[in-house]
């Protein structure tokens, strides 16, 4: 099972990603990070999110590029993808990344990923509603991860979005 959860920044959308993860793996839980620890403000970002996750029974695995590469030693019941923004941004603009190729590259890697296991929950983010211009670069990163979201919601059995803190179901998912 697939289940997309976006949101955006602050919006409470890794802490229900992780809620919706623990109901539904009930024992093997791997947290797969993506972001790299640039500066001080990723630095606390993370040490945050691994305080959230103390005592919830996950394994934690950094892989900030080529998902579809990584060796996983088992099978997980659950697996939480941390999230689509940064991976993308690694593949695109990190030099060892898959750079042109990163959108295949990420779907190859949730395809692996779910080879893994029982069920998938990738946090993305909603990052299109400022009406900002961007440099071209920033422009092609908001249409590939827009592309991505719209790739992983169509093959989701659920999708939900966290506004505020609220977790509202788009698609095919129940009332938190």
């Amino acid at each position: 099972m697939l289940i997309l959860v976006t949101g955006g920044a602050a919006s409470g959308k890794s802490a229900h990603a992780e809620r919706l993860l623990c109901e539904a793996a009930p024992s093997s839980r791997l947290y797969l990070a993506t972001m790299q620890p640039f500066g001080a403000a990723a630095q606390a970002r993370i040490a945050r999110h691994r305080a959230l996750r103390r005592g919830k029974g996950f394994e934690t695995v950094e892989c900030p590029l080529g998902l579809q590469n990584l060796p996983l030693a088992r099978r997980y019941d659950g697996i939480l993808l941390e999230d689509l923004g940064n991976l993308l941004a690694n593949e695109i603009f990190a030099p060892e990344g898959a750079g042109d190729a990163a959108f295949g590259s990420i779907l190859a890697g949730i395809a692996h990923l779910q080879d893994c296991c029982e069920t998938l929950v990738a946090v993305t983010d909603e990052i299109f509603s400022d009406g900002v211009g961007y440099p071209p670069e920033t422009e092609r990163y908001i249409r590939d991860l827009a592309a991505l979201n719209r790739a992983l919601a169509a093959r989701a059995e659920a999708v939900y979005e966290s506004v505020c803190g609220i977790l509202l179901p788009l698609k095919g998912a129940k009332e938190p």
